[in-house]
C-alpha cells in the first residue's frame, strides 16, 4: 500500500470514527482500527491525532463541496437555494456528515488546534454559498443592501445549527425551514415588482438604513 493510500485510509477512518463514536472516543487506536492499519501510522503520517482530525476536516469538506458544486452553480434564485438546502439537508443527515462537523465544532472548544481546520472546512462551504448569493441578489431590490459574505456565513452557521437542533426538536427545525421558505417567497415577490415599486422599496430601505446608522 502506498503512503498516499495509507493517508487516505486514515482520513476516511477518522471521518467514520467521529461519525460513529464521537470525538471523545476518537483516538489513534480507534481510527487505525476503522482504517484497517497499524495505529503507529497515525503518528508517522500526521504527527498527532489532532493533526489527523484537522486534515480529515479539510478532506471531508473538500469532498462534500465538490459533490454539490455543480448544483450550486445552477441556482438562480433564493427559492432555489432554499430547495437545494432542504435536499442537501436530507442527504447530509443520512450520511452523518453534519454530525461529524458538529463533533469538530464541539471539540474545537477544548482543543484549540482543531479550530483553524474546522473554520477552513466551513470556509469552503461559505465561499460556494457566497457565489450563489452574489448571483441571485444581483439586480434585486435587496442586492444593494445585503452583504453576500455575511449572509453566506449566516447561512452556513444556520445550516449546521438546524442540523444539530433537529436532533432534539425535529418539529422546531422543520418550522425554522418553513420560516426561511416564507422569507424566500417574500424576496421572490420583491424581484417581480415593477420598476416604480422597486424604486419605492429601495427608497424605504435606504431611509431605514440611514435611520439605523449610529
Amino acid at each position: 500500500m502506498s503512503a498516499a493510500e495509507t493517508k487516505e485510509k486514515l482520513l476516511a477512518g477518522a471521518l467514520r470514527t467521529l461519525n460513529e463514536q464521537g470525538i471523545a472516543k476518537t483516538s489513534a487506536r480507534t481510527v487505525a482500527a476503522a482504517a484497517g492499519v497499524n495505529q503507529a501510522l497515525v503518528f508517522y503520517h500526521f504527527g498527532s491525532v489532532d493533526e489527523l482530525l484537522a486534515a480529515a476536516c479539510r478532506y471531508g469538506a473538500e469532498q462534500r463541496v465538490a459533490r454539490y458544486r455543480l448544483r450550486l452553480a445552477g441556482i438562480r434564485s433564493l427559492a432555489e437555494l432554499l430547495d437545494f438546502g432542504r435536499a442537501m439537508h436530507e442527504e447530509e443527515k443520512r450520511g452523518g456528515h453534519v454530525a461529524f462537523l458538529g463533533q469538530l465544532l464541539a471539540g474545537a472548544q477544548n482543543q484549540p488546534g482543531l479550530a483553524p481546520a474546522t473554520a477552513a472546512g466551513l470556509d469552503l462551504w461559505i465561499e460556494e454559498i457566497e457565489k450563489v448569493l452574489v448571483r441571485v441578489l444581483d439586480g434585486s431590490p435587496l442586492g444593494e443592501f445585503a452583504d453576500p459574505a455575511g449572509l453566506a456565513r449566516a447561512v452556513a452557521a444556520s445550516f449546521v445549527g438546524l442540523e444539530l437542533y433537529e436532533g432534539v426538536d425535529e418539529a422546531g427545525a422543520a418550522g425554522a425551514f418553513d420560516a426561511l421558505e416564507q422569507l424566500a417567497a417574500l424576496a421572490g415577490a420583491l424581484e417581480h415588482l415593477g420598476p416604480v415599486a422597486q424604486r419605492a422599496v429601495r427608497h424605504h430601505l435606504r431611509k431605514a438604513r440611514r435611520q439605523s446608522a449610529p
